[in-house]
């Protein structure tokens, strides 16, 4: 008959004296979520900075380039030099004027392109 009595039961007491751990309350087990959801994010913003090396972007003396390109097909340049950061518009518009030759390229039987100088 032992094992059928009632099990005493932990009964922590806050200064109040409210019961700190119910058994009524539902949101027991959901208490921490919100800081675990907050670290899981930090990790993930580390980990994605440090996967395609943008800790460079915030280094002072390092140079970088970025070519992104819009929905509408749109291309933009960006590039860092030390603090100075430009974004340059790439447009369709034919160039003219005058310059020199600087070279041939070919596009080889892959699709890859290779530059030759004269």
């Amino acid at each position: 008959m032992r094992y059928f009595t009632k099990r005493r039961s932990l009964n922590f007491k806050k200064p109040y004296g409210e019961q700190a751990f119910s058994d009524e309350d539902p949101m027991n087990g959901v208490a921490n979520l919100f800081d675990v959801g907050l670290v899981f994010i930090v990790g993930l913003i580390l980990t994605i900075f440090s996967t395609y090396h943008l800790q460079d972007m915030f280094s002072e003396s390092s140079k970088m380039t970025v070519m992104k390109q819009a929905a509408d097909g749109q291309l933009e340049i960006i590039t860092k030099e030390g603090k100075k950061i430009t974004a340059v518009k790439v447009t369709r518009q034919t160039a003219k004027g005058q310059g020199t030759r600087l070279g041939m390229a070919y596009r080889l039987e892959d699709g890859s392109m290779v530059y030759v100088p004269e």
